[in-house]
Order: structure tokens, then sequence, then C-alpha cells
């Protein structure tokens, strides 16, 4: 994939990038380059996006994330765990107005972030923000999909993330090139948490180069209550106290 960012971070990716994120974004493309104008500016100087990723935002980030969306069946509940900046979970929501998204982070600061996103794409009829950590989300309707882009490993997520899943929805985790080597190291983990033999897919196979990299994982049964997970937060951070910032219920197409 080229590099090059000649015209920067924000506006239409550059070179190769522009026909991916057309093929990715389709009539929905103007909504990502807010995005990513907003991630280049405010994600930066907010703390939510470093510096150096400002020029990366689009293939590191935005194709990397909505490259996902071709695991998700249409009109599936999603609930993104740790969503952080919204990656994926606004991503998603912007390539794919037909899913209804609940994006799920325990720092305030992020939470506002998201909730100025979700009000400036004019998302709010499909996207929900909520200041939780995981645990404290579970009870609330259970997902078809759940997304993580997170730095932890495969046990932790799954301990996360299958409790917010119904029965025979799935977990999305984005990993990296070790995800095989994670996934042979945590089987069992995965098994006493109740999910089914995690499965390694390649996203955008053809037209992102590397593809993004998700080991999917299908909640078979329920196990009970999630463990008492001290005070880790939720995959990527923690937080004192939970709460609930709102988008509204979303927006369809």
């Amino acid at each position: 994939m080229s590099n090059d960012h000649e015209n920067g971070p924000g506006g239409l990716p550059p070179g190769p990038l522009s026909a991916q994120a057309r093929t990715l974004f389709g009539d929905r493309l103007e909504l990502a380059i807010t995005y990513a104008e907003l991630l280049a500016t405010d994600g930066v100087v907010r703390g939510l996006i470093g510096p150096r990723e400002a020029p990366r935002i689009w293939d590191r980030h935005l194709l990397n994330c909505a490259a996902v969306a071709e695991l998700i069946p249409r009109g599936a509940s999603v609930v993104d765990v740790g969503s952080g900046a919204g990656l994926p979970g606004i991503v998603l929501a912007v390539a794919r107005p037909d899913l209804t998204v609940t994006l799920v982070e325990p720092l305030a600061r992020r939470i506002a972030f998201l909730a100025e996103v979700v009000t400036e794409l004019d998302l709010d009829r499909t996207v929900e923000v909520v200041r939780a950590r995981a645990e404290e989300a579970v009870g609330r309707s259970p997902a078809d999909i759940v997304t993580a882009r997170a730095v932890a490993p495969l046990d932790r997520l799954a301990d996360w993330c299958l409790p917010l899943a119904a029965i025979g929805g799935r977990l999305l985790a984005l990993k990296g090139a070790s995800a095989a080597d994670e996934v042979a190291a945590h089987l069992d983990a995965v098994g006493r948490l109740g999910g089914a033999t995690p499965v390694v897919r390649q996203c955008g196979v053809g037209l992102i180069d590397p593809p993004t990299t998700v080991v999917e994982i299908v909640r078979e049964r329920a196990v009970g209550p999630a463990r008492s997970r001290a005070s880790r937060g939720t995959s990527r951070r923690s937080t004192s106290d939970g709460g609930t910032a709102r988008g509204g219920r979303a927006r369809r197409g």
C-alpha cells in the first residue's frame, strides 16, 4: 500500500488509498473524510491519536477498520468495547448505516469526543455512546457482534467481550500478525469462557495491504457471571466510575 500522504491526513486520501476508501465507504465517503479530519485535529490535540499516527489515519486506522464490515451481517447490532476514539465502532457506523452500534468506553474525555463525533456526523439514530467498563455493560441487550481493537491478550478480550454477545453471536477481535500464535496460547481459556474455537480471518484481501487480521469467536454458551477483573478496566483502559452518554438512537441510511 502506498504511504504517500502528500494531501495530508484530512480530506480524500491520496493515490491508491482513494480508490480503496471509495470501495469501502461508498456514498458515505464524505462522512469518513469528516471523521478523518476530526481524528487528525481534535483527536490528536486531545490525546486520542498520537501525533505520529495522524499521517496514517486512512491506511492504518480507517481502512483497516472498515474492512471488518465484510464479516458483519446486514442489520446486525454491534457493541464496540474500549472504543477509544471510535475505532472500529465509528468507522463501522459510517460505512454501514444498516448497523446499530453501541460504543462502550470508560474514560470521560474519550466519551466526550465520541459524543461530539456522533453529533457532527449525524449518527445519533444508529449510534449510542455508553460510559462503562465492559463488565458494567453486561445485562444490556446482547449483541450480534462485539468488536475490540485492543492491545490485550485474547483470553482477557474473551472474558470482557463474550458476555456482551448473544448466544450464537460473535466476538471480532482486531489483531496483528501473531494472531495464530495467540489463538493457540489461549484456546483453552476461550473454551472455558463459553467461546467456540477461535478462527483467524483476513479482511480486505485484494483491496488493502496488509489485510486486516481478525480473530473470530462464536459465543456458544453462557458460563455465568463474568469474573472480577480488579481495576484493569476494559480492553485498553480503566476508570473509576461508569455512566452513560447517549448519542441517541441512530438514523438509518
